[in-house]
C-alpha cells in the first residue's frame, strides 16, 4: 500500500486569510453613526448660517424696497416667495431675516452663559453669596421670561441690541441655577476637599477644579437657550415689541402678514418655516451634545 507525502497534508489556511479583509469603518462613519442628532442638526443649522452670511449673493434684492404695484403678488418665477402689502420682496426679507434670528440668538446664548456660569459659579462654591444670590434668582424665575421680556422693551426701547439684553436677562437665572447644582455637587468630591485642605485659594479651585466640570452641561444648555431666544424674539417682534418695523426679521414678517393670513397665507409660511427649521436645528445639535457630554447617556456602538 502507498503512502502520500507529507506535503500533500499541508495545513489547512487560517479562516482569516481565506474571507475578504473586513473594511475598516472611517472615523466620520463613525461619528455619524454613533451621533446622527448631531450630524443632522449641525448640517442644518450650517446650511441656515451660510444663507446669513451669503444672503447677498442668492439672488436677492433690498429687503426695504417699497413698490406698492408689486403688492400682495403670490409666489411665481420672478417673486419666488411672493410680495407683502407693501411690494417688499418676502424671499429677501425672509433670507436676511436670518441674519437678526441668528445673531440674537448667538449673542444671548453667549451672553446668557457667561454671567450665569460666573454667577452659578460664586453662588455655589461660596456659601454666603448662596442664599442671597439665589433667592434673587428665584424672584426673577418666577416672572415668566416672556413677560419680563416684554416689560424690559418697554423700558429701553425697540432695538436688536435691547432684545439680546432682555433675553439674556430672562435666561440668566437658569444658567446660574443649573451651574450651582453642579457646583454644589463638585464641592463634595474627594480632590476639591483635598484642595481646601492644602490651602488652595478659592479662586484657584474654582478655576482648576469646578470650571472644567461645568462646560459640557453648560454648552448644551446654552444650545436650547439660543434656540428659545430666537422664539422669544420672533414672538417679541410679533407683537409689536421687538425689533423695529423697519428691521427684516421673521417675527415682524409674520406680524406684517397677519392680518392677511386666510387669503395670503405665503407671507407667514415661509417665515415660520424658516424659524421652525433654525429651532429644530439647534434642538437636535443639542441633544446630540447632551448625548456626547454625558459618559451616562453616551451610545455604545
Amino acid at each position: 500500500m502507498s503512502t502520500l507525502p507529507l506535503s500533500t497534508f499541508a495545513a489547512a489556511p487560517e479562516l482569516a486569510d481565506v474571507l475578504p479583509p473586513r473594511k475598516e469603518r472611517s472615523k466620520i462613519g463613525m461619528f455619524v453613526h454613533r451621533y446622527p442628532t448631531i450630524v443632522i442638526g449641525g448640517v442644518l443649522l450650517g446650511l441656515i448660517l451660510l444663507i446669513a452670511i451669503f444672503a447677498p449673493l442668492l439672488w436677492t434684492v433690498d429687503p426695504t424696497a417699497i413698490s406698492p404695484a408689486r403688492r400682495t403678488r403670490a409666489p411665481s418665477e420672478l417673486y419666488w416667495f411672493g410680495t407683502d402689502m407693501l411690494g417688499r420682496d418676502i424671499y429677501s426679507r425672509v433670507l436676511y431675516g436670518t441674519r437678526v434670528s441668528l445673531t440674537v440668538g448667538f449673542a444671548v446664548a453667549t451672553v446668557a452663559s457667561v454671567i450665569g456660569l460666573f454667577i452659578g459659579l460664586c453662588a455655589g462654591f461660596i456659601r454666603v453669596l448662596d442664599t442671597v444670590v439665589m433667592r434673587i434668582m428665584d424672584g426673577l424665575m418666577s416672572i415668566p421670561s416672556i413677560l419680563l421680556a416684554i416689560a424690559l422693551m418697554a423700558l429701553i426701547g425697540a432695538s436688536v441690541q435691547n432684545v439680546v439684553i432682555a433675553i439674556s436677562i430672562a435666561e440668566i437665572p437658569r444658567v446660574a441655577r443649573l451651574v450651582r447644582g453642579v457646583v454644589l455637587s463638585l464641592r463634595e468630591q474627594a480632590y476639591v476637599e483635598a484642595a481646601i485642605a492644602s490651602g488652595t485659594r478659592v479662586p484657584k479651585i474654582i478655576w482648576k477644579h469646578i470650571l472644567p466640570n461645568t462646560l459640557a452641561p453648560i454648552t448644551v444648555q446654552a444650545t436650547f437657550i439660543c434656540a428659545s431666544a430666537m422664539l422669544a424674539e420672533a414672538t417679541l417682534s410679533f407683537i409689536g415689541a421687538g425689533t423695529p418695523p423697519t428691521i427684516p426679521s421673521w417675527g415682524n414678517i409674520m406680524a406684517e402678514g397677519r392680518a392677511l393670513w386666510q387669503v395670503k397665507p405665503f407671507i407667514v409660511f415661509f417665515p415660520a418655516i424658516f424659524l421652525s427649521l433654525t429651532v429644530l436645528a439647534v434642538n437636535l445639535l443639542g441633544d446630540g451634545l447632551r448625548d456626547a457630554l454625558d459618559p451616562r447617556l453616551a451610545k455604545r456602538i
